[in-house]
């Protein structure tokens, strides 16, 4: 068994696939779009792995919580960026493009290097180093 793909219901689709393209690499298929149900969606694929991000959005989802992950359910999305080298750099790159860096460089208890970012839509995304 394996994890396919996680999704993530967002405002504007533009933006978020632009994000996770720019920092995290990922290509992305064309637009889907069901006029019936106002839904329209990208997968975005990671050069390497299997697992995807699927973007979606329709006229009909709202946003009740004013912070996401803290609630119960999926609390984020772990990215694998490569070396601590790496992680660091992307860390550098995000903060200086003004985005929310949520957890700041550290070792983690558990054997991780990571810190955290949030997306343009305000989910919690950690990136982290090969263990």
């Amino acid at each position: 068994m394996r994890i396919d793909h996680l999704a993530i219901w967002c405002d504007n689709l533009e933006c978020m696939k632009a994000f996770y393209m720019k920092y995290f690499g990922c290509t992305s298929n064309e637009l889907y779009h069901n006029p019936k149900k106002e839904y329209k969606s990208y997968f975005l694929s990671f050069a390497e792995g299997e697992a995807r991000i699927e973007l979606m959005t329709r006229t009909d989802i709202t946003e009740e919580p004013t912070h996401r992950g803290f609630l119960k359910g999926i609390a984020h999305l772990d990215i694998i960026a490569g070396t601590e080298s790496d992680v660091n750099n992307l860390h550098d790159r995000l903060k200086e493009d003004g985005y929310t860096i949520a957890s700041e460089l550290r070792h983690t208890g558990d054997g991780y290097y990571e810190f955290a970012v949030l997306d343009p839509e305000g989910n919690y995304v950690e990136i982290s180093a090969e263990s």
